[in-house]
C-alpha cells in the first residue's frame, strides 16, 4: 500500500533578521489527515514558521513545498492555485469590519469563484451552521464575542473546502471553556471535512488535546516531533521545561550587549 506523499515539506529550512537568525535548518513534513501543533514559547520561531509555510517570508535558505509546490520559486500564478487550496484563520480573526460576518464568510467565493449571489449565500450559510453560528450571517464583527470571532473566522477559513487549514494561536484571549470548545470544533471540522490542519499555539493543554502530532520549536530550533505520549516522555530538557512552565536561566553577555546598543544608536 502506498504511503499519500506529504501537503507540507519542510526541508533545512534557514530564516534570518537581519544578524538574528530565527529558524536554525528546520525540518518537517505534514501527511493528509493530520492535525500537527507547531508549539514553542514566545521567540521560539512559530510565527516566522508559519509565515514560510504560507509564503509569505521567503526561506534564506532551504524549502517550504505545499502540494510539492515550492513556494521560493513558484511563479505567481503556482502560487495562487496553491492558497486556492489552503484556508488560513489568524489569530485575531481579521475579519473586516464594515462587512457583516455572511459577507466576510462569503468574500473568498466572491473573489476566487464564478459561482451565482444564490449559491454564494447557501454555501456561507452552511459553514456557519458548521462552526455553531447559524442565524448570525447579518451581525456586524462588533456585534460578536471573542469566541463567536473566532468561528466566523473559521467559517471563512473553510468556506471553499481547502484540504488544508492554518490555525494561528486559535486559543489566545479566549476563556477555557470557549478554547475547549474550539478544540473540540477544530477535531469535527478535521473528521467531518477530511482536512489536514496544522496549529500553531503555546497553549499545552489545547495542543495535547487535538494534536496527532506535536513539533516542538524552540529558538529556531526542532527539539523533536512525535506523538502527544511521545512528548510527554520526551527526556529532553527544554521540552520538559516548557511542559512544565520552567523559566528558562537567561545569560546576558555584558560586551555583546553593549555593542548591540551601540550599533542600533549609529
Amino acid at each position: 500500500m502506498n504511503t499519500p506523499a506529504p501537503l507540507i515539506e519542510v526541508e533545512k529550512l534557514e530564516a534570518w533578521y537581519g544578524k538574528r537568525r530565527i529558524l536554525n535548518g528546520v525540518d518537517f513534513t505534514v501527511h493528509p489527515g493530520e492535525i500537527r501543533v507547531i508549539m514553542g514559547g514566545s521567540g521560539s520561531g512559530k510565527s516566522t514558521l508559519l509565515r514560510h509555510m504560507l509564503g509569505l517570508n521567503r526561506p534564506v535558505s532551504g524549502s517550504v513545498r505545499l502540494f510539492g509546490t515550492d513556494l521560493a520559486t513558484a511563479s505567481d500564478r503556482e502560487k495562487l492555485e496553491v492558497r486556492k487550496r489552503i484556508g488560513v484563520s489568524f489569530q485575531g480573526g481579521a475579519l473586516l469590519t464594515s462587512m457583516t460576518v455572511g459577507d466576510n464568510v462569503a468574500l473568498p467565493l466572491r473573489e476566487h469563484t464564478n459561482l451565482d449571489e444564490q449559491t454564494i449565500r447557501i454555501m456561507s450559510r452552511i459553514k456557519l451552521e458548521v462552526v455553531n453560528l447559524g442565524g448570525f450571517q447579518d451581525l456586524m464583527p462588533s456585534q460578536l464575542s471573542g469566541g463567536m470571532i473566532k468561528r466566523a473566522a473559521l467559517a471563512r477559513a473553510v468556506v471553499m473546502d481547502p484540504r488544508l487549514l492554518f490555525f494561528d494561536e486559535p486559543s489566545a484571549g479566549l476563556d477555557p471553556v470557549v478554547s475547549a470548545e474550539l478544540d473540540e470544533l477544530i477535531l469535527r471540522l478535521r473528521d467531518a471535512l477530511r482536512m489536514t490542519i496544522v496549529v500553531v499555539t503555546h497553549e499545552l493543554d489545547s495542543a495535547f488535546k487535538i494534536a496527532d502530532t506535536i513539533t516542538v520549536l524552540d529558538q529556531g530550533n526542532v527539539l523533536m516531533t512525535g506523538t502527544t505520549a511521545e512528548v510527554r516522555a520526551a527526556d529532553n530538557e527544554r521540552i520538559q521545561d516548557l511542559l512544565n512552565r520552567r523559566p528558562r536561566e537567561v545569560h546576558v553577555d555584558a560586551d555583546e550587549y553593549l555593542q548591540r546598543l551601540v550599533g542600533e544608536t549609529e
